[in-house]
């Protein structure tokens, strides 16, 4: 049952990542078309795209939020392994426990304070005043999302961990 749970979470989140892929695209285009306008002047038209810059920040941020929980069922997140592989295999299986529960503790804490954060941006009606106005709950609303994700996907990393075999992971190993 759980792994079948497992691999649709992880399909969700291969969809995830795919769309932070398409987000990068969207970036790229903008930010070409904003030195193109400013380079190639086009009589009547626009002189650059003032708000590329805002834009595309936002946009590296959405990058870095829909494939943060991709990259850690992909055990592709940093991580500095070379003590745990010098450990013996019990210890070093009892600090990757410690490293899993530290890090779903951290991504659920994140997760609610990022709720209280959103709403209390909703509700004072407070918005982000640059080259465009926003309301500023706008960019706040996909980080409790995703820290939600990934304390999901810490509890899987957990599982995995209680039915491997004891000793370090041996996914995304820097060091034998």
């Amino acid at each position: 049952m759980i792994a079948k749970i497992s691999a649709a979470y992880g399909r969700m989140m291969s969809a995830l990542a795919l769309f932070g892929c398409l987000m990068l695209l969207v970036m790229m285009l903008i930010i070409v078309a904003d030195v193109g306008l400013r380079n190639f002047a086009i009589h009547g038209g626009p002189q650059g795209l003032a708000w590329s810059n805002e834009v595309s920040e936002f946009i590296l941020y959405g990058v870095t939020l829909c494939v943060s929980p991709w990259l850690l069922r992909q055990g592709q997140h940093i991580r500095v392994d070379i003590v745990l592989q010098a450990l013996p295999k019990r210890t070093a299986w009892a600090l990757e426990w410690v490293g899993d529960v530290l890090g779903f503790s951290c991504c659920t804490i994140m997760a609610y304070f990022g709720v209280q954060a959103t709403w209390a941006s909703y509700s004072s009606s407070a918005l982000s005043i640059k080259t465009l106005v926003t309301p500023e709950w706008w960019s706040l609303v996909p980080l409790p999302s995703v820290f939600l994700l990934l304390s999901v996907e810490m509890l899987f990393r957990m599982h995995r961990l209680w039915l491997a075999d004891i000793g370090p992971r041996h996914d995304a190993v820097s060091a034998a």
